[in-house]
């Protein structure tokens, strides 16, 4: 049998082994290729844009997050928390006030300078910026882990996946029909294929007209719209999904009736809160768009692909 004093080292060891593993440091990778490394889980988080906000309480970090920008409004809890501004102009003197230990940054979507700022204040940054479906399954178990929440973020990460596998699954095979995203009509913008919206237009068995433009969000033409003669135009639409009739950006392509989308009546919209924000709730705006071209599809004329 042990000896009393072997025993006492046994569970000193074991109290020790214990303790280095409950502040072992947390290190992950964020969507810049930066190194974030924590000395323990986060306690006290601030959001810096609505996508990330979404994230995080799908992680777990609810209870855990102490400010986020304005717009954070889902969940509805989320909108009861503290707001330390917007993604162009940030309230750095209450984000300090707030004591965080970890600032989740949308890398594209806040000011550059305020950035900068936010550098200045040693404060572990997480940079945000997911580019395709895969990716938010990805940020929410690097998120779940720097949180100390990886139960539950794992959870939600494969939820998701399922979501988009079922999707994948059911319209990999469809015929393709050519889309045109209307990101706002004054001027006229698009999406090209590096966004994650272009992605779900993929999933979902459609061809983004302007996949190869460059920048991210390019200026087009409308001339250049007719040329591309897309089978279907789709925009985001604030709250529910709404008619064209309802949304002027879409009801004024009614003007060139041989478009082919206007000659199909294939004008479509979606909640914007549910396709533009690279979150999980994209699987529904996925979902969405999904029967939206397929719909498409069947109002093609005998013959046509």
């Amino acid at each position: 049998m042990p000896t009393t004093r072997t025993t006492h080292f046994v569970f000193a060891a074991t109290l020790c082994a214990a303790a280095l593993h409950a502040h072992a440091a947390i290190t992950v990778t964020d969507d810049s290729g930066a190194t974030v490394t924590l000395a323990a889980p986060a306690q006290r988080v601030i959001s810096l844009a609505p996508h990330v906000t979404e994230l995080l309480y799908a992680a777990g970090g609810g209870a855990k997050m102490v400010g986020a920008v304005s717009y954070s409004d889902y969940p509805p809890e989320a909108k009861q928390l503290p707001r330390v501004g917007d993604n162009r102009s940030l309230d750095l003197e209450r984000i300090v006030a707030l004591k965080p230990d970890l600032i989740v940054v949308w890398r594209h979507g806040n000011a550059q300078r305020q950035l900068d700022r936010l550098r200045e204040l040693h404060i572990p940054l997480f940079f945000s910026e997911p580019h395709h479906l895969d990716d938010v399954a990805v940020s929410l178990t690097k998120l779940g882990q720097l949180l100390g929440t990886s139960n539950t973020a794992d959870a939600a990460a494969a939820s998701y996946r399922q979501d988009i596998a079922a999707l994948r699954a059911r319209y990999a095979s469809r015929q393709s029909v050519s889309v045109f995203y209307q990101v706002w009509d004054r001027p006229l913008m698009t999406l090209n294929g590096e966004h994650m919206i272009s992605d779900v237009i993929t999933l979902c068995g459609g061809r983004n007209v302007f996949a190869n433009l460059q920048p991210l969000v390019p200026t087009v033409s409308t001339e250049a719209v007719l040329a591309a003669n897309p089978e279907a135009i789709v925009t985001a639409a604030p709250g529910a999904t709404k008619s064209d009739t309802q949304l002027p950006q879409l009801g004024t392509w009614r003007a060139w009736p041989s478009l082919t989308a206007v000659a199909n009546n294939n004008l479509f919209a979606i909640d914007g809160d549910l396709i533009d924000r690279p979150a999980p709730r994209i699987a529904q705006g996925a979902k969405q768009l999904c029967e939206d071209l397929e719909l498409a599809r069947s109002h093609r004329k005998p013959g046509a692909q």
